[in-house]
């Protein structure tokens, strides 16, 4: 036990010495609690623990491995939930540290629920920003999260707890939900693997309105170290759930997925800087190109294309910040009609950009709606025009480095980018896109920038193709492995 690096192994290789009988789910619970106990205060990453209950399903675990009982691929893994939405039955969640709302789980998302399928023990809840409402994690209830690669720089958002977990050590799996990039920015700025799997693929429960999110999609997933787990973790979570409308079976695509995988393809990619939109620094540029033209070493054809996009970026990131508040906005203020004012008892609870957005939504006209479908159409129709001769479209998640935390609360990204003004909130990554329009996409390491601080690189394919992003982040990954790269957190001085 006392030679085995935990934090360098994947959820699936750990899980493989737990049912090897190599070591017992205690001992993995016991040595993950202690990284927690040392290291998570300087980065912020967990809201709470509960390893009472977590050393109990442990023992459980272990008198069926006393029987000779196989325990699931995820075995005695400690894994991490966002304390968003409900997550797990009995805990409780925040919508992102919004004091006012913290309330009960009523019941187990899917990621804890095909975790738990497979041996794997919830451990406790990770930050997020209010209302998952930023590209970075800062809240007033728990304050910000900060990528363990440089402490003083935020982890990303929304998911950004989870991640900034990962990439610590402190888990090796943790729950993650992406509507414009939650999922994928946390990722690139803690040099994870942060995979969105296309609309539909994974089943989500939405109530009382079952088609709500939608507007952008959105869907759930996880935060990783290897592309092997995120396969892992796509294959439990896509599956058949007819309670979800949107749900389109993707099964029929998991057949082929791994022999896929294993065979060799000469893919075609369409690389671009910033869709023709976007304003990106010299250096992420830099360091997302070199590692994009990689490929080529892999039989991949990698050729820069252009975008004619009839919206700025500006436009577009304010639609999103439209829908995305809507059923938030819903929800308060069914809550008032029963009499529970909560911006009017605890607005200070809320941040600022969310309560502008909410005042915008009460107002919304048909127009409107016509208007955020219009913008949609647009994205639609240039990626369709690019997917005709291409394979995957690679670009950077983030146009800039990770941001510095604001000591004063509610970080947020930049406000200029090459002297040009960006919508702080999400303008200034390149992941929402496409949520607008449902394409699968994948968030991994691109390499390490200044200051120690991670850039990612995003691959996105076209719809119900999830095994082309998959299968070019994992070649990518057999080449150009990016472990190494952890051991700046790893070995960063614990104050």
């Amino acid at each position: 036990m006392s030679e085995i690096k935990l934090e360098y192994l994947s959820a699936l290789e750990i899980g493989e010495l737990v049912n090897d009988k190599k070591i017992t789910p205690t001992e993995v619970l016991e040595y993950f609690e202690k990284r927690i106990k040392e290291r998570n205060k300087s980065i912020n990453a967990f809201t709470y623990t509960k390893f009472d209950e977590a050393y109990k399903e442990a023992l459980k675990l272990e008198e069926r491995l006393k029987k000779g009982e196989y325990c699931g691929m995820f075995a005695g893994v400690p894994f991490a939930l966002k304390d968003f939405l409900p997550s797990k039955k009995g805990w409780t969640h925040s919508y992102g540290g919004v004091k006012c709302l913290v309330s009960t789980d009523e019941y187990n998302s899917l990621f804890c629920e095909v975790m738990e399928s497979e041996g794997g023990i919830a451990i406790g809840k990770t930050n997020a920003p209010s209302y998952g409402f930023s590209g970075t994690t800062d809240n007033k209830m728990y304050g910000a999260t900060s990528t363990p690669f440089n402490t003083l720089y935020n982890s990303g958002g929304s998911s950004g707890g989870s991640a900034a977990a990962v990439a610590d050590g402190l888990v090796p799996i943790a729950e993650g939900g992406d509507a414009g990039g939650s999922i994928r920015v946390p990722a690139s700025c803690c040099n994870l693997v942060g995979f969105k799997a296309g609309f539909g693929s994974i089943p989500l429960y939405s109530r009382p309105d079952a088609y709500s999110a939608s507007h952008p999609y959105c869907v759930g997933g996880g935060l990783v170290k290897h592309v092997k787990d995120a396969i892992a973790l796509y294959k439990l979570m896509a599956k058949v759930d007819l309670r979800d409308p949107y749900n389109n079976m993707i099964l029929r695509q998991n057949e082929d997925l791994d022999s896929y995988i294993n065979a060799k393809h000469n893919l075609k990619i369409a690389f671009t800087y910033d869709f023709d939109i976007f304003e990106v620094s010299d250096e992420v540029k830099k360091i997302v190109f070199d590692s994009a033209k990689k490929f080529e070493s892999m039989g991949y054809l990698v050729e820069e294309v252009h975008f004619n996009f009839k919206h700025s970026a500006n436009e577009f990131s304010e639609e999103w910040c439209k829908g995305i508040t809507i059923d938030c906005a819903l929800d308060l203020n069914h809550a008032k009609e029963e009499g529970i004012d909560y911006l009017g008892k605890h607005s200070s609870d809320f941040p600022d950009e969310f309560i502008h957005y909410k005042k915008i939504c009460d107002e919304l006209s048909i127009e409107d709606l016509y208007k955020f479908n219009l913008a949609r159409t647009d994205i639609l129709d240039n990626f369709e025009d690019v997917f005709e001769n291409y394979d995957l479209i690679i670009s950077p998640v983030t146009c800039t480095l990770p941001v510095k935390n604001n000591i004063n609360g509610n970080t947020k990204g930049p406000e200029e980018i090459n002297g040009k003004k960006v919508d702080s909130l999400i303008g200034w990554c390149q992941t929402y896109l496409a949520n607008f329009v449902s394409y699968p996409a994948i968030s991994i390491p691109a390499g390490i920038g200044s200051f120690n601080l991670p850039v990612g690189m995003q691959i996105i394919g076209k719809r119900f193709e999830e095994k082309m992003v998959l299968k070019a982040a994992l070649d990518y990954e057999k080449n150009y492995p990016w472990i190494d790269n952890f051991e700046i957190p790893f070995n960063r001085k614990i104050k």
